[in-house]
């Protein structure tokens, strides 16, 4: 029985008992009650109810606060609309060019909730922390303005699963929507005493939790719109507020302090080889040969290129943290080896791609150099200049049809241009290797490149492309889309081998990376959560506002009351009903596709 069998099975029984306190009155007794459908615990108490008040003292700046939250909302609001609209529109052009996508895990309904264990994108340490904080932050907001605005918060608490999964405030309906209180349900004529006491009792309950102040009689208080309005948004401002504080830390000092450590991460090990018999392992991370460090695979290749077979090298390597050291003697390449680079891509304009050089193809010679390994390579380019013509010798695929030489081969005359890098040396515009990885046959050993400098700066730059939407959609997408489709889900795993802390977070040790995760979640979950609810549907907060505001903007044209009830009440619930058809869309479109075999 696996680990996820267990806690499925602990939570089912916690259901059950849940189920039966409910059924036996037992949490209604102890001012408990279960948060909808599911079994999520929502625990009342009214401590706590003057640190609110204290809170809500400097009522301007929380008027402010949320003043601000409003055209933020409606920011919001318009943005997710569109992101909507567009995807809808997306999808419905991939049914009429049919070429409508497979589903996969982009579009699965598990996926649209927020829910650590559930959503595969969100690891469920740092997602359950993010959540608890995204809860808390957004409900006790709402709670602040409550009082700011004079409307009554009948309780706060936490909502308990298991364990406590976050905060909330119960603000009285009536005050704030202006509905009517429950009329009592009159007990039958025929009703017993023990009935009758059981329906006091119940009646009591339900006024003990409220503040004495607040229970006497008089006329209730009536939000008014603007009022509502501020309470409302002051979540989603509180989300937004916690995003940008998480992501101004995670994207400032905390990358500040994180650095690469070696781009040369071992993938594989062939069995009794070199690396075998030394002790090397998967996932361990080379960091020193002899007496040179090493900070990609090429440092590797370039080390061991001159390394005759039987010459004894020391490797340093380190994984989970562990340093180790290995001693071993390098073999000759296996004679069905051949030397040579792949051509893991081609760049479009370059000059490979204009000369003919295609995806697949093998280098063997450059000029008069061949090429051993992509260390060969990286030597050969970085001595050329701009306009340098350049012969280069290939193997071709085993599918190529075009002209070979008479030793199988493809040769083509190649004039470099200057390098988009601004380094100094020519561009030919092949990318080396496959996805990353390069053989290292003398030691028995495939490495992976995984850039991790390049991808840590790529993070370090996502504030400054923020000025234009495609900066806000990779962050939006980040932890499930990333850069070009593999999620960034934080420093851990194996991607934190690859990097260090240095500076102000070197005594905290893998520390930082703790730090920086809980930031990335706490931040991501924020923000997302808080544009989620700008949507224009009820019962989220950004469909209230919408239809109170589009009641006042009815009402200064009609006059009516009633009309404009009527219609802000239809608007909205069209809108509501649209949205929820087009996540349904977004969800099921893809199945119904494969279905209809489009």
């Amino acid at each position: 029985m696996n680990g996820t069998s267990i806690a499925l099975g602990i939570f089912l029984l916690y259901w059950f008992f849940v189920s039966i306190l409910d059924r036996k009155g037992i949490l209604e007794k102890h001012n408990i009650s279960t948060f909808g459908p599911l079994p999520i615990l929502m625990i009342r108490t009214t401590k706590g109810l003057k640190l609110l008040d204290f809170l809500a003292r400097p009522k301007l700046y929380w008027r402010s606060f949320a003043n601000l939250g409003i055209l933020l909302m409606f920011a919001g609001m318009i943005a997710m609309f569109l992101v909507i609209a567009i995807s809808d529109l997306a999808l419905y052009t991939s049914f009429l060019n049919g070429s409508v996508p497979e589903p996969g895990k982009y579009n699965s309904a598990r996926n649209l909730f927020l829910i650590p264990g559930v959503n595969e994108f969100i690891p469920f340490t740092w997602g359950v922390i993010a959540l608890i904080v995204t809860l808390v932050v957004h409900e006790f907001s709402h709670a602040i303005l409550c009082r700011v605005e004079g409307i009554r918060v009948k309780s706060m608490g936490i909502l308990f699963a298991l364990v406590p999964v976050g905060g909330f405030a119960e603000p009285d309906d009536e005050q704030l929507f202006g509905k009517k209180e429950e009329v009592k349900k009159e007990l039958p004529l025929t009703a017993s005493i023990k009935e009758i006491e059981e329906w006091e009792d119940k009646d009591k309950r339900k006024t003990e939790i409220l503040k004495p102040e607040e229970t006497v009689s008089g006329p209730v208080k009536i939000a008014t719109r603007t009022q509502r309005a501020r309470i409302l948004a002051a979540g989603v401002m509180a989300n937004f507020s916690v995003a940008f504080i998480a992501f101004l830390l995670f994207f400032g000092p905390v990358l500040g302090a994180i650095a690469p450590s070696s781009d040369s991460m071992v993938l594989s090990v062939n069995e009794s080889s070199p690396a075998d018999i030394a002790g090397l392992q998967k996932g361990m991370i080379i960091t020193q040969i002899n007496d040179t460090n090493v900070n990609t695979a090429i440092d590797v290749l370039t080390y061991l290129e001159p390394v005759k077979p039987g010459d004894p090298v020391r490797i340093h390597a380190v994984k989970d943290g562990v340093a180790s050291v290995h001693d071993l003697t390098t073999v000759p390449a296996p004679k069905d080896s051949v030397s040579g680079v792949l051509v893991g891509g081609v760049v479009e304009g370059s000059p490979a791609g204009a000369a003919g050089i295609k995806t697949g193809m093998t280098m063997i010679r450059i000029n008069e150099t061949k090429m051993q390994n992509i260390a060969s390579f990286v030597n050969f380019m970085e001595k050329t200049q701009a306009n340098q013509d350049i012969e280069i010798e290939l193997l071709p695929p085993a599918n190529y049809t075009g002209k070979l030489t008479e030793n199988g081969t493809v040769i083509y005359d190649v004039q470099l241009s200057s390098n988009p890098s601004e380094s100094k040396h020519g561009f030919l515009g092949v990318m080396y290797g496959n996805n990353g990885v390069v053989e290292c046959p003398t030691l028995g050993i495939s490495i992976w490149m995984p850039q991790a400098k390049l991808y840590l700066d790529a993070l370090k730059q996502i504030p400054s492309l923020l000025t234009e939407l495609a900066g806000w959609i990779i962050l939006f997408g980040l932890p499930i889309y990333g850069f070009a489709g593999e999620g960034f889900r934080g420093f851990s795993g194996t991607i934190a081998q690859f990097y260090h802390p240095v500076g102000w977070a070197e005594p905290l040790g893998i520390g930082i990376f703790w730090i920086a995760n809980t930031l990335l979640w706490v931040g991501w979950l924020n923000f997302y959560v808080g544009l989620f609810n700008c949507l224009p549907a009820v019962p989220l907060d950004g469909g209230h506002v919408f239809k109170d505001f589009t009641y006042s903007f009815v009402y200064r044209l009609t006059r009516s009351e009633k009309a404009s009830e009527k219609v802000s009440n239809s608007i909205t619930a069209s809108f509501s009903i649209l949205i929820l058809f087009s996540f349904m869309f977004m969800i099921f479109g893809p199945f119904i596709g494969q279905w209809i075999g489009i």
